[in-house]
């Protein structure tokens, strides 16, 4: 582990440890970079040359049109801002949005579908594709299971309840096992309270516009969720954006907005609030939270601490991001975190203080209005908890934290050791794996499925241009053959569908292509020419397409 001793003024209490650990970013060569915006530039304009034969009528348009007496509104559909569906991410669709007919544990089954048109409509052919081994979903410590025994107390509270309760809290929907399940989210967590809502995403949306509003400031991590960035939009404070982990930046936004007050009339902002994420999605990387709350206090702000990845899956028990760090959770002002990925469940909690908890039952419009939490998802929940914390009379809980961890470690050493360019900390099971272009995006997603491998593919405009990858998400519930296949075949078919892909363009290309891919072990991770040319680079046995 590498850890950074020029950083650690802000970490006193907890010394050079943890915190200061090196998250590599690597970027793409320039000639990569360049590829890619050639790549992209190219089918840009073949779209527009697409949109002028719709034009003119000598293709078909196969997305919804303005009518023919509208023609004078503006336009619904065909603007510009669904050009990219219409032309570039229709050519691709179906590596996404494919349908499951299982349980979507550590394997899957998948339906098959195929497209007639270029994707722009799929049927089914009747066929499944079993045992897909499952690299896409949240499903950390492995509790969206199907085990009977497990699910008896969750069969139990449908037989019991029902399976919605129809009102909001406030009115006839405030169950016992609601009021349960908050005190031992509060217990988990430890802080003084807590509050569960139906939906993840509305935790964060409706709850930032009921914390803060007009005459306040938030400081935004770039890269943070979009429930927090609507959250922040629909809340009418200032929103400025500082750069993804950098406590330099911060600081300098922190020590701007303290000394300016707010603009034109230069009186002190109302509030500050920093919202950041524990672990973040698409980056896999872990908020440096010790300098963060070093930060806070220095200037006297409120910190916001989403924990939908990291809660569950991090931390010797499970406790997220403040454990890890060995923070104390009362130094931050609001935790936040969903039921969605360590818990196999639904929804999100926010936890801290008693004040703030019961402020929210009055002010959030998620408490307010939302139907309260469906109690067999209620159920599931607790008994994950239980599970996690030991209640349950057993070590189960601990042992898929343990072997969630261990996942995770051997997945991202092995992937390093191939030569491959990843992102995140060490400890994060979201695992992305850079592949630059958007070719080798859609062959490398084609490609995994054929060999019953589900991965999760993302590109622009969700990522950076230049930064296409695929994310792996590790379990407590893969094994360790299964983690092997899945490295195998990443080497073996990253590999082959870089060649099959740009083997016809030129040389060049293809040089271009390995450079952000993955070299055989004994390699740096680069191939010189003369070895392309001279034929010295050993592949499996298995013919280019």
């Amino acid at each position: 582990q590498t850890y950074c001793f020029c950083v650690c003024l802000f970490c006193k209490t907890v010394g050079v440890s943890y915190c200061c650990k090196h998250e590599p970013f690597e970027q793409a060569p320039m000639y990569v970079a360049v590829m890619t915006y050639l790549g992209f530039g190219i089918v840009t304009l073949f779209g527009y040359l697409r949109d002028f034969l719709r034009a003119v009528g000598l293709e078909k348009c196969h997305l919804a049109q303005e009518r023919e007496e509208q023609k004078d509104f503006i336009p619904l559909y065909q603007d510009f801002e669904n050009f990219y569906t219409r032309n570039l991410y229709m050519r691709v669709r179906d590596n996404w949005n494919r349908p499951i007919c299982s349980l979507p544990g550590p394997v899957f089954d998948l339906m098959e579908r195929v497209s007639d048109d270029y994707n722009w409509t799929f049927r089914f052919t009747g066929k499944t594709l079993h045992n897909v081994i499952n690299m896409g979903s949240y499903n950390y410590l492995g509790f969206a299971e199907n085990n009977v025994d497990f699910l008896k107390t969750v069969a139990d509270k449908v037989n019991q309840y029902g399976t919605g309760v129809c009102s909001t809290r406030q009115e006839i929907g405030n169950l016992s096992i609601h009021e349960e399940l908050e005190g031992l989210v509060a217990n988990f967590l430890g802080v003084e309270s807590a509050m569960i809502y139906g939906m993840g995403f509305a935790t964060n949306s409706m709850n930032i516009p009921a914390l803060v509003g007009k005459g306040c400031l938030i400081l935004s991590d770039e890269l943070n969720h979009t429930s927090l960035i609507l959250g922040a939009r629909l809340s009418a404070a200032t929103i400025r954006v500082f750069k993804h982990n950098n406590m330099h930046s911060l600081e300098r936004m922190l020590r701007e907005a303290v000394c300016s007050g707010q603009p034109r009339t230069h009186r002190p902002w109302k509030k500050i609030l920093i919202m950041v994420e524990g672990i973040y999605s698409m980056e896999g990387s872990v908020v440096r939270l010790p300098e963060i709350v070093a930060l806070k206090k220095k200037y006297k702000a409120y910190l916001y601490l989403d924990e939908a990845h990291s809660i569950g899956a991090v931390g010797p028990s499970g406790k997220g991001v403040t454990e890890l760090f060995n923070v104390n959770p009362t130094d931050i002002d609001v935790m936040m975190g969903t039921f969605t990925k360590s818990f196999g469940a639904a929804g999100g909690y926010i936890a801290g203080k008693k004040e703030l908890v019961d402020y929210l039952r009055s002010y959030s419009h998620s408490a307010v209005y939302a139907t309260a939490m469906s109690p067999p998802i209620t159920e599931q929940i607790l008994r994950a908890l239980k599970c996690i914390m030991g209640k349950d009379g057993t070590t189960e809980g601990l042992r898929r934290i343990h072997q969630l961890a261990e996942n995770t470690r051997f997945f991202r050493a092995k992937l390093k050791e191939m030569g491959f360019i990843i992102y995140g900390n060490d400890d994060s099971p979201v695992v992305p794996i850079l592949l630059y272009m958007p070719g080798k995006v859609v062959a490398f997603a084609r490609e995994m499925l054929e060999r019953r491998i589900g991965v999760v593919v993302v590109g622009f405009p969700a990522t950076p241009i230049t930064e296409a990858r695929a994310r792996f998400c590790l379990s407590a519930a893969h094994t360790r053959d299964m983690l092997n296949q899945v490295h195998t075949h990443t080497h073996t078919h990253f590999f082959l569908t870089t060649c099959s892909s740009h083997f016809q363009l030129n040389v060049t290309w293809i040089l271009v292509s390995f450079s952000s891919g993955a070299a055989p072990p004994e390699r740096s991770g680069r191939y010189p020419l003369s070895e392309v040319l001279t034929e010295e680079i050993h592949l499996p046995a298995r013919p280019l397409r």
